[in-house]
């Protein structure tokens, strides 16, 4: 793997520590020395935080992040696959330089990217935002000495077999889980431990690609949708209702967190086109045994997974057998979760977010002002938009507590119930009261209809 020019001075360490220095504009850099060697020497002057974000322009809210980590001060260094003059005015303005690379999942060339960012500044942090990048940032950061999230924790939160064996040891509790590599394997796993079973791919983000076998015949016919996959994680069925705990955590402590429900549970939503799902976060963690639980569990994940200093999102299920954890990931959650929590809390989440980062602490508290959700709104059939009805009765009763709505145009092609919750049309509100909240995206579901044909 490339290292930067600094890399040959390890022999040098004593000479490199005496010509350290400060260029004019406040940028901390050893010259001569190795980041990976420097990040233990303790500097007391404070400067401009340089950091190398990983794809800046897509998907679209991408920018939302360049533009919080400028807005609170640092010095952006963007690599993406974009030509940089595809990536508008606005971004490249937020952005001290960029760097294009064919593909940001390629390690050698994502880290020969970050070498020319070292090569003319000291590196601060190295920061993903999206699944898939997140192990090649990961591996990057590793070689480089760049501080952020290890290899290790970075795979745990990835690779969910390890990470359910990790948090089991640690006693978190979690649904019986195990990777097979063969098909044998989930046999005999599925004769130990009992139908129903769920299915994913190891690596996967969220429910892509996850599915629930009922018997021994729906086994062998989902095995054959795995393809050429050398490994699966295969779980125990856990019964329950299904939300998620998202964190924002520096050096390992949670300095801002909030807890949001599903209705219906993911795998039942994926599943048929007439249910129009929704999430909603709520306003009542406060003064609650259960949203204790919630974190308290959250608060163990972070520590047995060795987070630090970085945006979490877990997903958990409570049902029978009570709390339990499903998985993590190291990053912010998808679908517009943290545009909820801006609106329900009167802050901007991706600033506190890069406040976190850059300034290692919370710059505004939660109002908890607010429950906020979103209401995914199907058509009927696939084909084409033609047309919608209840908008204007939707509009009329909760017209004040709408945030925002997208609506695709008439013609627009439909796009498959897999694709998610923001595939089509949705609508997005808050109230005060999380009873009422969920009670009019209820309404929102059974008054608005998405025509198709």
């Amino acid at each position: 793997m490339a290292r930067n020019s600094a890399t040959g001075s390890r022999r040098g360490l004593a000479q490199g520590l005496a010509r350290w220095s400060l260029r004019s504009r406040g940028t901390r850099r050893l010259e001569g020395l190795d980041q990976r060697l420097c990040r233990e020497v303790a500097f007391t002057t404070v400067a401009r935080v340089n950091i190398v974000f990983v794809e800046p322009a897509f998907p679209q809210n991408q920018r939302r992040f360049v533009a919080a980590l400028a807005g609170v001060g640092a010095r952006v260094i963007g690599v993406g696959e974009s030509p940089e003059e595809e990536l508008g005015e606005e971004l490249r303005g937020q952005l001290a330089a960029y760097h294009r690379v064919g593909n940001v999942t390629d390690v050698h060339q994502l880290d020969e990217a970050v070498g020319r960012a070292q090569d003319q500044t000291w590196v601060d942090r190295l920061e993903a935002t999206i699944e898939s990048h997140q192990m090649a940032a990961a591996e990057v950061r590793e070689a480089r000495g760049i501080p952020g999230t290890s290899l290790r924790t970075t795979w745990l939160c990835r690779d969910k077999p390890s990470m359910k064996d990790a948090l089991r040891k640690a006693g978190v509790p979690t649904a019986a889980s195990t990777a097979a590599s063969s098909a044998e394997e989930v046999r005999a796993f599925a004769e130990q431990t009992g139908f129903p079973l769920i299915l994913k791919p190891r690596s996967g983000a969220g429910a892509q690609g996850t599915v629930r076998v009922d018997s021994t015949a729906d086994l062998d016919r989902e095995l054959g949708g795995f393809g050429d996959a050398s490994s699966i994680a295969v779980e125990e069925f856990v019964e329950g209702h299904e939300g998620f705990y998202d964190t924002i955590a520096v050096d390992g402590r949670v300095v801002h967190d909030w807890a949001t429900h599903y209705f219906p549970n993911v795998l039942e939503a994926m599943r048929h086109r007439w249910i129009n799902p929704q999430f909603i976060t709520t306003n009542r963690m406060a003064d609650s045994p259960f949203y204790d639980e919630v974190r308290e569990m959250g608060h163990r994940v972070i520590e047995a997974l060795g987070i630090t200093t970085s945006a979490t999102h877990m997903e958990w299920f409570y049902g029978p057998k009570g709390l339990r954890f499903s998985e993590i990931g190291c990053r912010p959650p998808g679908v517009g979760a943290w545009d909820l929590y801006s609106a329900a809390n009167d802050v901007d989440v991706y600033r506190e977010w890069a406040h976190a980062i850059v300034h290692g602490g919370p710059e505004r508290s939660m109002s908890r002002a607010h429950a906020a959700g979103i209401v995914a709104l199907r058509p009927e059939r696939d084909g084409h938009i033609k047309g919608y009805s209840g908008l204007d009765d939707v509009n009329w009763r909760f017209g004040e507590w709408i945030i925002d709505a997208h609506l695709p145009d008439i013609g627009t092609p439909t796009q498959p119930v897999e694709a998610g919750y923001m595939a089509n049309a949705w609508v997005r509100l808050r109230h005060p009261d999380y009873d009422t909240a969920r009670s009019m995206l209820d309404d929102v579901a059974r008054t608005v209809h998405v025509h198709a044909g």
